[in-house]
């Protein structure tokens, strides 16, 4: 094809979806956009991050919880730990249901040492750019051991200054999975120096699921919890 001819028919194409998009405009949720966001946070790309000042599905409260809501989420509740995710996700208990099985045992009964575990998530959440998933792990990864200076040092990435080898290795992990959706041969086997190949199936599913949770929690438009901080900037 003639280079002017596709660039008209690249034009005109482009202007077609911005019509049809424009059609239905008034039905989307309302980003929040660096100008009306002091708080966004850039990308680790150098973007600034667009992400939602309100939920676009909102949590359902336990006065109007349904059947299946209350079998899915009173047990939680007992337990002190219902959270603005879980009543979100529970929109959909089907789904909630069979989400949690596994979130629970990537979340507590995986063969990785906590804190590496925690590393794992807070690398993935960062460069998701995952609020309230950052805010949730900061909490729990000071409880697994990890402190301030870890925690920025996570957010850095890889080459930061003071890392463990260890502790590189595990954020390339992070890093590598998130561009490429592998880990790279020579990441893989300085790991699997010290891990058990048990320990390196987890560690790609500790970040795959807990990318699927960011995306979830973008996208969703989940709110932090009532004393929730925010992650350091």
């Amino acid at each position: 094809m003639p280079r002017l001819l596709k660039s008209l028919v690249v034009a005109g194409l482009a202007v077609a979806c911005a019509s049809l998009s424009g059609g239905n405009f008034e039905h989307r949720s309302e980003a929040v956009t660096p100008a009306s966001n002091p708080n966004a946070r850039p990308a680790a790309d150098g973007r600034v991050s667009p992400r939602l000042a309100k939920p676009r599905i909102e949590p359902v409260e336990k006065e109007s919880w349904n059947d299946a809501q209350r079998a899915l989420l009173e047990p939680i509740d007992k337990a002190g730990r219902l959270y603005n995710v879980h009543k979100t996700i529970a929109n959909h208990p089907k789904l909630a249901r069979d989400w949690l099985t596994f979130a629970t045992y990537v979340l507590r009964d995986n063969s990785l040492p906590v804190r590496d575990r925690e590393i794992l998530i807070l690398r993935i959440g960062w460069l998701c750019q995952a609020d309230y998933e950052l805010a949730q792990h900061a909490r729990i990864g000071k409880r697994a051991g990890l402190t301030d200076d870890d925690i920025k040092r996570i957010s850095n990435g890889p080459d930061a200054a003071g890392l463990s080898d260890h502790e590189r290795l595990l954020l390339r992990a992070a890093d590598e999975l998130h561009e490429d959706a592998c880990v790279s041969d020579a990441t893989w086997k300085g790991l699997a120096m010290t891990y058990s190949t048990q320990q390196m199936m987890d560690l790609v599913f500790t970040v795959g699921e807990y990318n699927l949770v960011s995306m979830a929690l973008n996208s969703f438009g989940v709110q932090l919890d009532e004393g929730l901080e925010p992650f350091p900037k």
